[in-house]
């Protein structure tokens, strides 16, 4: 148990909380949890996201005795050996070549089977960009584009993920058509809030609810500059198939609220009161900060809406939006702390940690980072401006000079962002 809650020991249960939620979803122990009946021919395994190549390696270990193949595609540096299993890696948030080739690898995976057949698809968070397949005549070109500006636009991940769909030949259950007649079980890791199977990873294998009329709508409220040949594949009014065109059998394997229980069972093991706000929760990661801090301060101050010593956790995917003008370096998660270690102005007795579970926070080397009472003196002390920092988007430099960054590497699992403030 915690206390007396010095520095060393809130940031060594900080920690301990943040890596039992990961540990709770790994990716091999979920997949071996929910595998489907054997097929009476082959087993055909695609998939992709940054947990595919462990889930993977979990199937094929599992099925030594099964008729088995596969090509599944993970980001860079995710890529763990699978046995029978082709594993690709590619490019994360902004699609490359081998994105594409992947795409079409699966494709052709999944064709020329039939109803004895099994496919089985292993999805997880990150597997839009890196599965990639321009519709019409859309390059990559364009989807690299594309990719761009939904990531600048300030829409939500599910809103991204609504105009990924209508622009792709794989995505929003294209690759659930292309493998009929074979009976197809999708495996999936929710990174989303909701776990809605249609938007983890655009929802390659799950009929698509949205429509091109929610596309055009998200793309004039945000402003988004589409490429000549998007316009033209939306202009073709080209719709993805829909829910009742055939039953999809989709296994929810691990997912982010699940994440959030074992990180508030690791808290309790801290003497520490759990207060959990959900997994949904999003908006401007810098101003999520300033909110958790108000929420941090009544429980120091009034004990509401729980008396402290407390941890308050919530998992989701914010948004980062970046203006016209140059961008430092930083995540959603160590702009959300910065927000937060702003906002709580060196206030004592509050310690925070965010993280995204897959390890790596944007495009950094770091999951996320680590704040303490004294985040902003030391940060001043190494003169360093924690507002100009914040307003330039450059979370992860202020949090690398003061040496707290949290260093994780690949987790091989992904069910989003995950944070916990410690009130004592």
């Amino acid at each position: 148990m915690g206390g007396p809650w010095d520095d060393a020991t809130a940031r060594a249960a900080l920690r301990r909380i943040f890596d039992a939620a990961v540990a709770s979803a790994d990716a091999g122990a979920a997949v071996l949890r929910h595998l489907p009946e054997k097929p009476r021919g082959r087993c055909v395994v695609v998939g992709a996201g940054k947990a595919s190549a462990a889930m993977a390696a979990a199937l094929d270990a599992a099925w030594r005795d099964v008729d088995l193949t596969g090509v599944v595609v993970t980001r860079e540096g995710h890529a763990v050996p699978a046995g029978r299993i082709e594993i690709i890696e590619a490019s994360h948030p902004v699609p490359d070549d081998r994105s594409e080739r992947a795409a079409r690898s699966i494709l052709d995976a999944v064709g020329g089977l039939g109803p004895d057949d099994l496919v089985v698809a292993l999805i997880s968070g990150g597997g839009s960009a890196l599965m990639t397949l321009p519709a019409g005549r859309m390059t990559l070109a364009d989807k690299q584009a594309v990719n761009r500006a939904l990531l600048a636009s300030g829409a939500t991940i599910a809103e991204m993920n609504t105009v990924r769909k209508h622009l792709s030949g794989i995505k929003g259950g294209h690759l659930a058509a292309a493998a009929r007649p074979a009976r197809l079980v999708t495996l999936v890791i929710s990174d989303v809030p909701g776990d809605d199977p249609a938007a983890i990873a655009s929802g390659p294998t799950v009929p698509d609810p949205s429509t091109l009329a929610d596309v055009r709508e998200i793309v004039a409220r945000y402003a988004i500059d589409l490429p000549p040949a998007a316009c033209a594949v939306l202009e073709e009014g080209r719709e993805t198939p829909k829910p009742g065109e055939r039953a999809s059998d989709v296994r929810l394997i691990a997912a982010p609220q699940l994440a959030l229980a074992a990180a508030a069972d690791a808290a309790r093991c801290e003497g520490l009161t759990p207060l959990v706000l959900g997994d949904a929760l999003e908006g401007e990661s810098r101003e999520l900060g300033t909110v958790m801090a108000g929420i941090a301060r009544s429980v120091r101050t009034n004990g509401l809406p729980v008396a402290g010593p407390a941890v308050i956790l919530s998992g989701g995917e914010t948004t980062v939006t970046i203006g016209r003008g140059p961008a430092g370096r930083g995540g959603r998660n160590t702009e959300f702390l910065l927000g937060f270690a702003v906002a709580m102005a060196g206030e004592a007795g509050v310690w925070a940690i965010a993280g995204d579970s897959d390890g790596i926070d944007g495009t950094e080397d770091a999951a996320g980072a680590i704040v303490t009472p004294d985040t902003l003196h030391r940060g001043r002390a190494a003169g360093l401006d924690a507002r100009a920092l914040l307003a330039g988007h450059d979370s992860y430099s202020f949090f690398r000079a003061v040496g707290d960054l949290v260093v994780t590497g690949p987790t091989l699992t992904n069910v989003n962002d995950i944070r916990a403030v410690l009130v004592t």
